[in-house]
């Protein structure tokens, strides 16, 4: 007897989706073949390839941030914590909860900040 996962695998397989929107890019024929080779290396189409790719790089897009938030999170909490502590200040059981409850909600929006001032062209 087939188990859950099975049975709906092969019934999502079994639907047809109907896919109406197209993306192109332009390539020279050694970049074609090049990557036409690795979808047929891995048994796709290259359109089957190329949406594969630009899915998990979209999503692997997202999951940067959520790194790179939970890296600027612990930057924001050690500068925040150890600038008082370096001036010889104590910091307070409650001063440290206002910061990391600070950190919490700011680490998102200064990871995109970042992310964004390095995705800007540098000027010559």
């Amino acid at each position: 007897m087939p188990d859950r996962n099975q049975t709906a695998h092969s019934q999502r397989r079994s639907r047809t989706i109907v896919r109406t929107i197209t993306i192109g890019g332009k390539f020279t024929p050694i970049e074609y073949e090049e990557l036409s080779k690795i979808a047929s290396d891995g048994g796709q189409l290259l359109s089957e390839w190329a949406r594969e790719v630009l899915l998990r790089e979209a999503q692997a897009e997202e999951s940067n941030l959520h790194l790179i938030s939970e890296v600027v999170g612990l930057q924001l909490l050690l500068m925040n914590t150890l600038a008082p502590m370096a001036r010889g200040e104590k910091i307070s059981a409650e001063q440290f909860q206002r910061i990391v409850k600070s950190v919490q909600s700011t680490k998102v929006k200064a990871a995109e900040e970042m992310l964004s001032r390095c995705r800007q062209p540098k000027e010559a």
